[in-house]
């Protein structure tokens, strides 16, 4: 067989001759194939193998002539002319040139990205209170995926990045891809609200879009418009709609910086803590992770750019054992799960996948007027009453100073009281709540049940100075919304204070000087809008309400993840029980040590501290006082 060069064609003697088929170089009827991809020898082994069906292979005319018999890769001698060197030599040039360029690219894309994908693989974050990372044989993050045209680093998640370059997209760096769960997820139990509290019909309180009824403003305690009578557990419903609003929703996940799962969690385990096994408790919850890890949004990041909201304490969702006899379900224990962001209305200070988020109040805006309204309202109102304290003595609580600020407030004429055992109504009214806050300079906001209460953010949204006994009860809770300074808008008297000093509360507040008392106040009222949660049928046109400080918080911790992974920055000396102090730290620290509020956060055996268990307990008294409250 003879190959011979496309431009070196045979006159039409040699044609006839030879039977040689010419390549269709002027037609367009027929391109010749190339094939960049075969190596030297499979491409003169291709050549061969054509000889006898007349085919343009590679760029050579290849022309059947005699056969010595034998295998394909066997070829005849060739014909001996004047343009056998020549052409020879041409076809050889050509082979050469397709054997570089293959080799070329299998070397870059075979041999290069392999190693990536290996050092990609050792990449891990560094570990913060924000972004701590949890190694599970359930949970690995698969940080190496399929290069695209939009992202050849090597991360999943570099065209989200990349998107806050992107200066005429004002939702560059801040898009949210919310998860299509199924509707037994969400929706499924507002249509069986009824079963969501044993004492509780709350099926009045997921209307409105979560908000509950609308409240009569018949004191004229309330605004006109936006008061609604909200259940303090309604985040969930509250929170997913209003994400509906959120400006920068996209459904292309490469493009979001982080992953919304409308899970009604709060509501799942609501239907469930009483009177059913641990299997029942936890079946939604495994339910959900699985379905998570096996979407392609989980695969980016192990689902550590995953967040969801639960509008429950979170020692609902931390069961410490699998006894029946414990407490709540295993969610934030799962090991998928301990690398999703949870958003509760109360965090663990000693775990690193919850962050806690305001419980709702009664006020509800629609749009900017609404707030700035009420904010001045607040600013001009009498407040008589130095002080003022709704709520209940804790008998059954050692540890509770409930009882001793009672008699400290029954004590004194600057105290008012709004005593909420035995029932009484005007306790749980929320007009009769926002009145005699109102009137009042300071809030005393002691511990409840657990450390949190909603009391803490009616009295804010009234304009009060909130006075905390625990550094739990606000100051490592609300990090995202309220200021590190915490003596800017608060007054902090430790509970041993009260407890064992029976130190004066009245004296106290009255050494504060009026001047400090109307600067404090103002800051507080200037908080307001960050502290509720809007209407979520509408839109606030320029504040910033408590979903969105929430968010804004997702999307910082998500984006600052990304680049320590991309860096491969870590921090090797993160201490997951001391969680509550890395929101403490100032910009730029990264190491913690002891603190003034160790004491308020130890768990020794001597029973002075917390435990988990005393925390799962406080959960279940919190049932309990909510029978209480309801019968």
């Amino acid at each position: 067989m003879r190959l011979i060069a496309p431009h070196n064609l045979l006159n039409s003697t040699q044609l006839n001759s030879t039977r040689l088929i010419p390549p269709p170089l002027t037609t367009t009827n027929t391109k010749a194939p190339s094939l960049p991809s075969l190596s030297f020898d499979i491409y003169l082994s291709m050549c061969t193998r054509f000889a006898g069906s007349n085919k343009w292979i590679g760029g050579c005319c290849v022309m059947r002539r005699r056969w010595n018999g034998g295998d394909f890769g066997v070829v005849d001698t060739m014909e001996k002319g004047a343009g056998k060197s020549h052409t020879s030599r041409l076809c050889f040039l050509a082979s050469l040139s397709v054997f570089f360029w293959t080799f070329l690219l299998y070397f870059h894309f075979l041999i290069l990205g392999s190693r990536n994908a290996i050092d990609d693989g050792s990449a891990t974050p560094m570990a913060s209170r924000n972004q701590f990372q949890f190694e599970s044989s359930s949970s690995n993050i698969e940080l190496k995926t399929k290069s695209t045209d939009d992202d050849t680093s090597g991360f999943g998640f570099m065209r989200a990045m990349r998107t806050v370059e992107n200066k005429s997209d004002p939702c560059g760096g801040r898009y949210i891809y919310v998860h299509d769960l199924p509707p037994r997820f969400n929706e499924d139990m507002l249509k069986e609200c009824r079963s969501l509290s044993l004492w509780t019909n709350m099926c009045k309180f997921t209307t409105n879009a979560g908000l509950g009824p609308p409240l009569e403003n018949v004191e004229g305690v309330f605004s006109d418009t936006g008061w609604y009578a909200t259940n303090q557990f309604a985040v969930d419903v509250i929170f997913r709609n209003r994400m509906k609003q959120y400006d920068c929703l996209t459904k292309d996940s490469s493009l979001a910086v982080a992953v919304f799962v409308p899970f009604y969690a709060g509501f799942d385990i609501a239907r469930y803590l009483w009177g059913y096994n641990i299997s029942t408790r936890d079946a939604a919850s495994l339910d959900l992770v699985d379905w998570l890890m096996k979407r392609p949004e989980w695969k980016i990041m192990g689902g550590r750019d995953h967040f969801l909201v639960a509008g429950r304490i979170t020692w609902d969702f931390r069961r410490l054992t699998d006894q029946e006899t414990n407490w709540g379900n295993k969610l934030l224990f799962l090991p998928a799960a301990r690398n999703m962001s949870m958003l509760v209305v109360e965090s663990s200070p000693w775990n690193a996948n919850d962050f806690g988020i305001p419980y709702p109040t009664y006020f509800h805006p629609a749009k900017d007027a609404d707030v700035f309204i009420w904010q001045d309202r607040m600013r001009k109102l009498e407040r008589p009453h130095l002080f003022s304290f709704a709520g209940a003595p804790r008998p059954g609580n050692p540890k509770s100073i409930r009882g001793q600020i009672i008699d400290q407030c029954k004590k004194t004429s600057v105290c008012k009281l709004l005593e909420c055992d035995f029932g009484e109504s005007k306790c749980h009214s929320p007009s009769s709540i926002m009145k005699m806050f109102q009137s009042s300079l300071f809030c005393l906001q002691p511990q409840g049940d657990s450390y949190t209460r909603r009391s803490a953010f009616d009295s804010m949204l009234a304009g009060c100075i909130p006075v905390f006994f625990h550094p739990g009860s606000a100051y490592t809770q609300y990090t995202w919304h309220l200021p590190k300074n915490f003596t800017t808008y608060s007054v902090f008297i430790p509970e041993n204070d009260i407890r064992k000093r029976n130190l004066s509360i009245e004296d106290r507040l009255r050494q504060i000087p009026p001047e400090q008392v109307k600067i404090m106040r103002e800051t507080v009222i200037n908080l307001i809008p960050r502290l509720i949660y809007a209407d979520p049928r509408s839109k606030l046109e320029t504040l910033n309400d408590a979903f969105d400080v929430a968010v804004q918080a997702i999307v910082k911790k998500v984006t600052k993840l990304r680049k320590d992974i991309v860096e491969g920055r870590t921090n090797d000396n993160f201490i997951e029980e001391n969680s509550w102090k890395y929101e403490l730290l100032e910009a730029g620290q990264r190491e913690v040590g002891a603190h003034e509020w160790d004491p308020f956060f130890s768990k020794p055996k001597d029973g002075e501290g917390d435990s988990s268990g005393d925390s799962a307990e406080a959960a279940k008294n919190s049932w309990k006082n909510e029978r209480v409250n309801q019968s």
